[in-house]
């Protein structure tokens, strides 16, 4: 039984690997045949954006499966999948200070200045660098499991300036950026939730039953 669960565990880490791989290998293919269009750096950089969206908001679900329905299984594939969220942000950030304005740095800091989207994308990217250095289990221990868990409450914030960079970046068409603000209110309603019923829970105990 404990060898069937390890195979089991096994057998997930090597999908999620290689669903985090798959549109890496997809847009590297489309750039071999020739098929990122006529703006190829605008085509690259729209979907590791969108990827990066894609896992912080899958690396978010498996809290809201647990709160939901007490499905526990998810959460030991959370860091997997929110260092893939941070893999593709990194990528995104990259084929933007590299390729699109050649490490041009003086460019680079007036795009931030200046064009607001840009301002709230490089929010997204500071706020999700310290959730990825202290992904390990060692960080765990050092920071101490209640310090780890309120820093990583930072992904929160991330995903919404994610969000709000999709937006300010589309402008016209906000049908998938409408979407993915959607799946994280949803996601940010279940986490507001249950932090409601563990403050009432908690009210309830203290009150003094000989009042």
């Amino acid at each position: 039984m404990a060898r069937s669960s390890t195979w089991r565990r096994r057998l997930a880490w090597l999908a999620i690997a290689t669903a985090g791989c798959l549109p890496l290998a997809k847009i590297g293919l489309d750039a071999l045949r020739g098929g990122l269009g006529a703006n190829p750096i605008e085509q690259i950089l729209n979907r590791l954006g969108f990827w990066t969206l894609v896992f912080v908001l899958l690396a978010l679900t498996p809290t809201a499966l647990a709160i939901l329905t007490g499905w526990k299984g998810p959460l030991r594939y959370r860091r997997t999948i929110g260092l893939f969220a941070f893999s593709y942000a990194f990528l995104h950030l990259t084929v933007y200070a590299g390729v699109d304005q050649f490490f041009d740095f003086a460019a680079i800091v007036q795009d931030v200045v200046k064009r607001k989207f840009i301002t709230i994308g490089m929010l997204a990217f500071a706020l999700l660098v310290p959730l990825a250095v202290t992904s390990t289990d060692r960080s765990v221990r050092r920071l101490g499991f209640v310090r780890w868990k309120r820093l990583h409450r930072l992904v929160y914030f991330a995903a919404a300036a994610g969000v709000v960079h999709f937006v300010w970046r589309v402008k016209a068409d906000l049908r998938e950026p409408l979407l993915f603000a959607s799946a994280l209110g949803l996601l940010l309603a279940v986490r507001l939730f249950d932090w409601w019923r563990a403050a009432a829970g908690r009210r309830v105990v203290s009150v003094d039953p000989a009042a």
